[in-house]
């Protein structure tokens, strides 16, 4: 059997929760469930799961120990009954450690200690948790569970979540599967949310950050409305500031989840926030505040298009644009050509560095649709002057002379990509003192064709 790891991390209000006040927050108790069972033992990335598994609780017990309002306890199974042909113990489950202060150490000996041998009864283990807690009137009650294998005695975790459900008690799981099929991980959204880590250092990782969760109660979606103020815009980088300090609390790029719902973040709700949304422009909220103990949604417009910039045919190509908001001079974002970016939906100046210059404006962005760009493909001047001097090129635009760049001084022969037109090269020899000795001479240029012209 492929190695497996999944993280249960369960919310139960068993008799009641009450908001705390901020002076004294509700007690937290985390009940570790640990697989000990015989599949425990097996190979891992240069170690075996069981060492990688007492690693990661050492770790997490030790960053635990110096957290105030947190119990800790721990529910072993698989450990008592050693796993024979044709032979499974069902009820090998057993909390050898109960909610107490300072049993961190108490917990690490035993996971340090203890030696896989049995099966993997998972529900059964989840249903006999519920008694685990102590009757407490003003307590966060958590459950994580931690596996390599999936249920072993043809048991439901569904099933023992819905039952909890009936008892009063709300089950939020959070399932992280390690060599898990993608069918088997969506068969357990019935319970929670479902996360696929790959190797050890990935399920530190998430070891850290569902315990994090565990620690905080107060939940929020980002909702990124588009024009028809639908939660449809997603896959931008955000930032939470603290409003007061400046300080980045959280910077994470946007998701839907599978559902196409945006996704749930657990987030501090002692802190007014800045939400930064680094769309082009970026869009931004000020005086968020999270309501403790609850779950939050946080709207902000932000409908989206794209800009999509193209060379005739080309495939790559050395020209660039500058894209502004209509009427200003700040720079937003330089392109490529070809690219496709998002763009918050309004109306754009364009400048693109061609030669000449080419100026698009009122450049309409539109949502979920691709405005595009296109530029024709350049031509070449190839320019021989008899020695080095001063001139410059000009485009010749409907009767209009208008300028495009300078020779260069120390240059005898000049490379230029210039766009399809008509043009006019001035130039005077360096060594010439009277402006007479200027000279001129008209050329058309053609896309992908190269123009020779001596002077």
């Amino acid at each position: 059997m492929k190695f497996r790891v999944l993280i249960f991390l369960l919310f139960s209000v068993l008799f009641g929760n009450k908001l705390a006040s901020a002076q004294e927050p509700p007690l937290t108790r985390i009940l570790f469930i640990f697989d000990a069972s015989n599949s425990m033992n097996a190979p891992w990335q240069g170690a075996s799961r069981i060492e990688i598994a007492r690693q990661v609780m050492s770790k997490t017990m030790d960053s635990l120990k110096r957290i105030p309002h947190v119990q800790v306890a721990l529910r072993i199974y698989g450990h008592q009954s050693p796993l024979l042909p044709g032979q499974q113990d069902c009820n090998d489950t057993k909390l050898e450690v109960p909610f107490s202060d300072n049993n961190h150490d108490q917990i690490k000996r035993w996971i340090n200690l203890v030696q896989p041998k049995g099966t993997t009864p998972i529900a059964r283990s989840l249903e006999k948790a519920g008694a685990d807690f102590p009757a407490c009137s003003d307590c966060r009650n958590v459950i994580i569970l931690v596996t390599d294998g999936i249920e072993a005695c043809d048991e439901d975790p569904c099933a023992i979540a819905k039952a909890l459900r009936s008892k009063g008690i709300i089950v939020k799981p959070f399932v992280i599967g390690i060599g898990l099929n993608m069918d088997y991980l969506n068969a357990l959204d019935c319970i929670g949310t479902v996360y696929d880590a790959s190797t050890p250092e990935t399920f530190k990782t998430i070891m850290q950050v569902v315990v994090s969760q565990a620690l905080n109660s107060t939940t929020a979606q980002i909702n990124l409305l588009d024009i028809y103020k639908k939660a449809k815009e997603t896959n931008v980088s955000f930032s939470l500031y603290d409003e007061r300090t400046g300080i980045l609390k959280y910077h994470y790029i946007h998701t839907l989840n599978t559902k196409g719902l945006p996704d749930t973040l657990t987030i501090d709700p002692l802190t007014t926030y800045k939400l930064v949304v680094h769309t082009i422009p970026q869009v931004e909220k000020k005086g968020i505040k999270l309501v403790p103990g609850r779950h939050n949604t946080i709207e902000l417009d932000a409908p989206q298009g794209y800009i999509e910039t193209k060379v005739g045919l080309l495939t790559k190509s050395n020209v660039r644009c500058i894209v502004r908001k209509k009427g200003e001079m700040q720079t937003l974002y330089v392109m490529d050509f070809p690219e496709r970016q998002k763009f918050l939906v309004g109306t754009y100046d364009i400048e693109i560095l061609t030669l000449p210059r080419i100026y698009m404006n009122d450049v309409k962005v539109s949502q979920s649709i691709s405005t595009k760009v296109e530029v024709p493909m350049a031509g070449t001047l190839d320019l021989n002057t008899p020695m080095t001097g001063y001139g410059s090129i000009f485009h010749l635009d409907q009767g209009e002379i208008k300028w495009v760049c300078d020779l260069k001084e120390g240059n005898s022969k000049h490379i230029f990509n210039l766009q399809p037109g008509k043009y006019k090269v001035v130039y005077r020899n360096k060594k010439t003192s009277k402006t007479v000795y200027t000279v001129e001479k008209t050329f058309t240029i053609y896309s992908e064709k190269t123009v020779v012209l001596t002077l």
